[in-house]
């Protein structure tokens, strides 16, 4: 073996004496290698230059390596892939080329000696390690001693759109399917994960009880709902449980990234599914609606629907009442729109109030006969001289509307006085 000197220069190691036990002659026979096509060698890197690198493995000429047949990856620069004086296995592509070079690749060896640990790997379903060298249509190119492909679908527990990021990162992952004959490798990264975390998801499941109330995070939304890391798995709130009102889509009411409060509604340990619930963690509206009226109270809202029966009217924020039609009028009403059209707003008086079911009755019939403001209402309206109750300035009147059902807020400042008879104290 010889020696490099500070510009990489090799120099052959000098016999200055006869140190030889045979004759010269012999002693080169010996040292000799014999070389075929396909044979594995294992050389000292001597020399690194654009177009390659050349190897010494005791044969009487040199290898080279071409760049191509460096590494699995395209356009390398040789210098980052082999060190001079570095132990290198390399494979013999051919004895002698059309410029009487000994050519060797350095990549098919690694191929080689890499399908025989990855059979064995498949054969135990063992991990391989890998660094993502390229973003190929569908998925990502992994050198793991060869191309493995591993699908944008298997990359992470859910699909990832963008790939890009994973360009130079070394990872972990199961091969699921091996086909040496079509030089066919397909990994998931998605199965290593799974696996791996299946403990640490029995461990979460198992300490998660229905009723807890948990912090997270919206980590995806969907039609049917909106899922929620939990810091350990990901929960579900089902479209229903987002809230008191009706939601005709979770993005309504929560984006990708919102930190939220949730209570756990159930927990199935065979699925590994989590449900959770926004609602329950927020003040029912119903709820507080009841607490703060009462039956013969008035209370001031918009008409929603007609249907045959009588009209709907939002008396709050998510609340809305049934006024049958007996109760439209004191005289006899055919059909609700002889009475009311939808956006009609006005006085209407509660006669039932049923929290269980979730039903408020209410009547324009009996709130024409006058009764009590509901609190929200009073100190800012007055009855007249004509014993109609009425507002004063039309800016806190607006205001106690506005905050108490939000929709307020659209209606034209040119909207009709509300104006309903009232027994005179």
């Amino acid at each position: 073996m010889g020696t490099f000197d500070a510009e990489g220069n090799y120099t052959p190691r000098q016999i200055t004496e006869r140190d030889l036990p045979t004759t010269f002659a012999d002693a080169i026979d010996g040292t000799m290698v014999e070389l075929k096509d396909g044979q594995l060698v294992t050389g000292t890197v001597v020399k690194i230059d654009r177009d390659g690198v050349l190897l010494e493995f005791g044969y009487k000429t040199e290898g080279v390596i071409p760049t191509r047949e460096l590494a699995i990856k395209n356009d390398v620069n040789p210098h980052d892939v082999v060190k001079l004086g570095e132990q290198v296995e390399a494979l013999v592509l051919t004895l002698e080329d059309k410029e009487g070079r000994l050519v060797l690749s350095k990549k098919r060896a690694q191929y080689e000696k890499a399908w025989g640990e990855i059979e064995k790997k498949k054969e135990q379903d063992g991990v391989v390690h890998g660094t993502v060298i390229e973003v190929v249509k569908g998925g990502l190119i992994v050198d793991i001693g060869l191309r493995g492909f591993l699908p944008a679908s298997l990359v992470e527990l859910r699909r990832v759109r963008d790939l890009q990021p994973y360009i130079g990162q070394t990872i972990d992952a199961k091969i699921i399917e091996l086909d040496r004959n079509r030089n066919n490798v397909v990994l998931s990264r998605r199965a290593f994960l799974e696996e791996n975390q299946k403990e640490t998801r029995d461990d979460f499941l198992t300490n998660l009880k229905p009723g807890e109330i948990r912090q997270g995070k919206i980590s995806s939304v969907v039609a049917f709902g909106a899922f929620v890391d939990l810091g350990g798995m990901d929960g579900l709130i089902h479209v229903s449980e987002l809230s008191w009102k009706h939601v005709e889509h979770p993005s309504q009411v929560v984006q990708i990234g919102d930190p939220v409060t949730v209570q756990v509604l159930d927990v199935d340990f065979s699925r590994e599914r989590i449900s959770l619930s926004l609602k329950a963690t927020q003040q029912d509206p119903w709820q507080e609606f009841a607490n703060s009226h009462e039956v013969g109270q008035l209370v001031y809202g918009r008409v929603t629907k007609l249907v045959p029966f009588g009209a709907f009217v939002q008396v709050g924020d998510g609340i809305e009442g049934l006024v049958h039609i007996s109760e439209m009028s004191a005289h006899h009403v055919e059909a609700a729109e002889q009475v009311v059209a939808p956006g009609e707003e006005l006085w209407v008086k509660i006669i039932d109030l049923d929290l269980a079911r979730r039903r408020i009755s209410i009547s324009i019939k009996q709130a024409a006969e006058g009764g009590e403001l509901a609190a929200e209402y009073q100190g800012h309206f007055e009855v007249d001289e004509h014993g109609n109750w009425v507002g004063g300035d039309d800016s806190e009147r607006e205001a106690a509307w506005a905050e108490y059902y939000k929709e307020y807020g659209e209606a034209t400042s040119e909207t009709t006085e509300p104006a309903v008879e009232a027994e005179q104290a």
